[in-house]
């Protein structure tokens, strides 16, 4: 399961909102960096086919979506929101990382 605090909970219905569509986030890695994976969140406009299979569950009144093939790496992760000075985003707290590189943009599992 992915869970998501509060605050990241409300900045993803606050897009949703302002976007005017949009049933959720699908959270996912891909290959890149120095490290190997790295995170993405994308919207999700409308249910993916069974060809997708693609799991779904709700946490916070937020759906999130997650390719199976992707559980491995993001299983127990927390989604959180965070602000630092002018930066503000998302934050991926995964117990599961062994190592990110030193720019923090791609990990190991």
């Amino acid at each position: 399961m992915i869970s998501v605090t509060d605050i990241a909970a409300e900045k993803i219905q606050s897009a949703i909102q302002k976007r005017g569509r949009g049933l959720g986030i699908q959270v996912g890695v891909k290959t890149t960096g120095c490290s190997g994976l790295a995170y993405i969140l994308e919207y999700v406009d409308r249910e993916q086919g069974q060809q997708h299979c693609v799991a779904h569950y709700d946490h916070k009144g937020v759906r999130i979506y997650v390719k199976p093939e992707h559980l491995v790496y993001l299983d127990g992760m927390t989604i959180d929101y965070q602000k630092r000075g002018l930066n503000e985003g998302f934050e991926f707290i995964n117990d599961r990382e062994k190592d990110r590189c030193g720019c923090g943009e791609s990990f190991r599992i």
